[in-house]
């Protein structure tokens, strides 16, 4: 499993003081919220609940990747728990088919014609266990979804009710009876998250904190602290945060060298400039500020760029990852004065 780099800065630890022209109050004490409601049952993973916070206000898919029992599967449960939206779950496994995601037809006796019935992917949150064990086949009925948030079968179309957002999660070191995700579907993720063990004093709370609670730990405790409502409402935030364009440059220059270093095969697309960018603002408010400083982009580019690039053999044989060289790619372009 991939390391992630711990030299990178977290806005949130950016010492600048200043009083920001727009109202972020509400942001700030909605993210907060989040925050207190999921630590309730996740100990520590305070980068990963503020990186799923920022792709759900900026309408991204997540990719959650990590071994097996690093409680994947319970964050994204227990973040969806904290939106009070329609949330389903599909087990991805090799025998799956499209329409046991998307809906198929089924013949109306009464009316002698077929209706459509909807699949689980007809939902707000929707969580893929396992999204790696599922055939090609399966993998292509979510193309069109992730991106266009919306479903084409048999002439018509069906859209997707507001927020519409995928959490899936992997396993990166059992192979067997798994399929590698195309390059177009992971681009449609706007974050690959890499999961890391606790740390020794993180996992001794965990166990003190379970110790008398056998089974799994009761979500029923966690309030729904974010609706559509108040999710458009940030977004509406968002739209007036102010970017210069200096960031603008800044972003795209970083973007533009995974197209152009030794060690990469296949760069970044621009929709992860775009990606990065949304990101960045996010992460800019959740900081407390309404304009995006490099430590922003610099915070959340590894987790937008990771899986978009494909590695030399060159590099994958040195041992080489992807998250090693974004951090060599932020060190080497200038960063903006």
């Amino acid at each position: 499993m991939e390391d992630q780099n711990p030299d990178i800065p977290t806005p949130a630890n950016n010492p600048l003081s200043f009083r920001p022209s727009i109202d972020l109050s509400y942001v700030n004490g909605k993210a907060n919220e989040v925050f207190e409601a999921c630590s309730k049952v996740i100990i520590g993973q305070k980068e990963l609940i503020e990186l799923m916070l920022t792709c759900i206000l900026c309408d991204g898919h997540i990719l959650l990747e990590g071994v097996p029992g690093i409680a994947k599967t319970l964050s994204a449960k227990v973040m969806a728990k904290t939106i009070s939206t329609e949330f389903s779950r599909i087990q991805f496994t090799p025998d799956l088919m499209p329409a046991d995601i998307i809906g198929t037809s089924i013949f109306n006796m009464k009316e002698s014609e077929f209706i459509f019935k909807k699949g689980p992917i007809f939902s707000n949150i929707i969580l893929i266990d396992e999204i790696n064990r599922a055939p090609a086949k399966t993998q292509s009925a979510l193309f069109e979804v992730m991106e266009e948030r919306q479903i084409s079968f048999d002439g018509a179309t069906y859209p997707m009710s507001e927020p519409f957002i995928v959490i899936a999660t992997q396993n990166p070191v059992e192979q067997e009876g798994t399929y590698r995700l195309p390059e177009a579907q992971l681009d449609r993720f706007l974050m690959k998250i890499n999961l890391q063990y606790p740390t020794l004093k993180e996992e001794l709370e965990i166990i003190d904190r379970f110790k008398n609670r056998p089974g799994k730990p009761d979500l029923s405790n966690i309030p729904a602290v974010l609706d559509s409502n108040s999710i458009k409402e940030i977004k509406e935030t968002l739209e007036k945060i102010y970017i210069e364009k200096q960031m603008l440059e800044y972003i795209t220059q970083i973007v533009h060298e995974t197209r152009n270093h030794s060690k990469i095969y296949l760069g970044a697309s621009p929709r992860a400039s775009l990606a990065l960018l949304s990101a960045s603002k996010v992460t800019a408010v959740l900081a407390g500020r309404d304009f995006i400083i490099p430590d922003d982009i610099q915070f959340v580019a590894p987790h937008v760029l990771n899986h978009r690039m494909i590695l030399t053999p060159d590099a994958e044989m040195e041992g080489l990852n992807s998250f090693s060289i974004i951090e060599d790619i932020i060190k080497t372009v200038e960063v903006p004065r």
